[in-house]
C-alpha cells in the first residue's frame, strides 16, 4: 500500500515525502514541475527523493483528467495528500486562470480518483488566507470562512466545499489543513525569507510592505509536516455532536470531515522577522517601506486549541531558530 503525495518538488511536498519515506511509506509522488520558480530548484528537490528505493516520481498535470484517472487505476494509493496547486496571493491578481486549472479542475480530478479507489484519508492543504477579511484573532476553524479576499482563497474555500460533498457521497475520510506562512529550508523564492536572504546579501534593497508593520503566524515547515503526519494518521469520522440548526464549519455530521488550522499560534511583525534575518546574516538590510499590496491582510494568527486536541499537535520551533535553519541551507545551497 502506497501514499500518494501532489506537489512533492515543491516546499512542503518535498519536506513530507521525506517523512514519510524516513518512517518507512512507500511513496508515489507527482508534480509537473512548472516554472512558476526556478525548476532548478524543484529538479533538485526531487533528485533527493528519488535516492530513496521507496520513493517513485511522476511527471503529471493534476488537470490532466485522463493521466490522473490513469494514475489512480494503476497506483490505487491507500492514503492521499494534495499539495500541488497554484501557489500565491499576489500572482492570483495577474494569472486567475492558473488557479482555476490547478486548484479547482485537478482537485476535483484528486477527488474523482478518492471516488474510484476509496482511499482510507484524503489529507489535503487549505490555506490562512481563507479567513480574507475576517478581523477576529486568533483565526477559528469554527468561524465561518465566506469573505476571501483572493482568488487563490476562494479556490482553496472551494476546496474545502468540494471534499465536504465527495465524502458525504462516497464515504471517503477528509482532512483540510489551513496552513499559516510557512518557511523554512528548501522554501519558495517567492516567499519572503528567500527573497530578502537573497536581496541582503546581493547588496539589494527589499521592499517591505506595510511598512514592515504586518503580522504574521509565521510556521517553521516541520511543525507543519508534524501536523500533517498526524493528520494523515487520524482519519474523520462524521462527527456525532453536529446540529444541522447551528452547523459548525468544521466538522460534519453528514460526512467524515473537518477542517484544521496549523499555524504556530503567534504574531511576529514583519520587521521583527526582518531584524531575526539580519541578525543571522550578520548584515543590514537596505529597507524600501512600501504600503499594503492588493491582497494582503494586516494580521494573521491561527487558534491552535483544536488541532492540539484532536492531533496531539504542539509547534515548537522559534523564528530565531527557523530563519537560522533556513540561512544555514540557503548558504550551502548557493555556496554564498
Amino acid at each position: 500500500m502506497s501514499v500518494l503525495v501532489t506537489g512533492t518538488a515543491g516546499f512542503i511536498g518535498f519536506h513530507l515525502a521525506r517523512r514519510l519515506l524516513a518512517r518507512g511509506e512507500e511513496v508515489v509522488g507527482l508534480d509537473n514541475m512548472n516554472a512558476y520558480y526556478d525548476p532548478a530548484l524543484k529538479r533538485a528537490r526531487r533528485n533527493v527523493l528519488i535516492e530513496n528505493g521507496a520513493y517513485r516520481h511522476l511527471e503529471i498535470n493534476l488537470e490532466d483528467r485522463d493521466a490522473m484517472r490513469a494514475l489512480f487505476d494503476e497506483v490505487r494509493p491507500s492514503q492521499i495528500v494534495n499539495l500541488a496547486a497554484q501557489a500565491g496571493v499576489r500572482y492570483s491578481l495577474e494569472n486567475p486562470e492558473a488557479y482555476v486549472d490547478s486548484n479547482l479542475v485537478g482537485f476535483l480530478n484528486i477527488l474523482e480518483g478518492c471516488r474510484a479507489v476509496g482511499p482510507q484519508h484524503l489529507v489535503y492543504a487549505s490555506t490562512s488566507s481563507v479567513y480574507g477579511a475576517n478581523g477576529n484573532l486568533p483565526f477559528n476553524v469554527h468561524e465561518s470562512a465566506v469573505h476571501p479576499i483572493t482568488v487563490y482563497a476562494a479556490t482553496k474555500i472551494a476546496n474545502e466545499a468540494m471534499a465536504h460533498s465527495y465524502s458525504h457521497l462516497f464515504g471517503f475520510p477528509s482532512t483540510g489543513l489551513r496552513f499559516f506562512t510557512v518557511y523554512g529550508p528548501w522554501g519558495r523564492p517567492d516567499m519572503a525569507l528567500f527573497k530578502f536572504t537573497d536581496a541582503i546579501l546581493k547588496g539589494r534593497p527589499i521592499d517591505v510592505y506595510g511598512e514592515g508593520r504586518m503580522q504574521r503566524d509565521f510556521t517553521y515547515v516541520d511543525d507543519i509536516v508534524d501536523g500533517l503526519v498526524a493528520a494523515l494518521d487520524r482519519a474523520p469520522g462524521i462527527d456525532p455532536a453536529w446540529d444541522p440548526l447551528a452547523p459548525d464549519p468544521a466538522t460534519s455530521g453528514v460526512a467524515p470531515w473537518r477542517i484544521l488550522n496549523l499555524g504556530n499560534s503567534s504574531r511576529v511583525e514583519l520587521m521583527r522577522y526582518i531584524d531575526v534575518l539580519q541578525e543571522t546574516l550578520g548584515r543590514k538590510a537596505v529597507l524600501n517601506l512600501m504600503p499594503m499590496q492588493m491582497g494582503d491582510v494586516a494580521r494573521t494568527e491561527a487558534d491552535i486549541r483544536e488541532t492540539r486536541d484532536v492531533l496531539g499537535y504542539a509547534p515548537s520551533t522559534a523564528i530565531e531558530a527557523g530563519v537560522a535553519r533556513f540561512v544555514e541551507w540557503y548558504r550551502e545551497y548557493y555556496g554564498v
